[in-house]
């Protein structure tokens, strides 16, 4: 999964995270912990219902900073 950074060094490759889970009309969202990041809007068949991963990466383009996680059995965790 993807989320938007507004700041760059919040947050770096390995760190472990957390994500609030947000509920709009016809959409989820997610914010890690503690609004560190948001993800783009996801539709109700692709809710998450992992809420702990590890970031991946961290990517600055000219849009902004992005972060990269992976959530659940693709984290690693034990």
């Amino acid at each position: 999964m993807v989320f938007k950074m507004e700041r760059p060094g919040l947050l770096k490759e390995g760190d472990h995270i957390t994500v609030t889970e947000g509920v709009l009309p016809s959409n989820y969202y997610y914010t890690i912990d503690p609004s560190l990041a948001m993800s783009a809007n996801y539709p109700f068949r692709e809710r998450m219902l992992e809420k702990e991963g590890i970031v991946t990466e961290v990517v600055e383009n000219a849009r902004g900073y992005y972060v990269k996680a992976v959530f659940g059995g693709d984290s690693g965790k034990q």
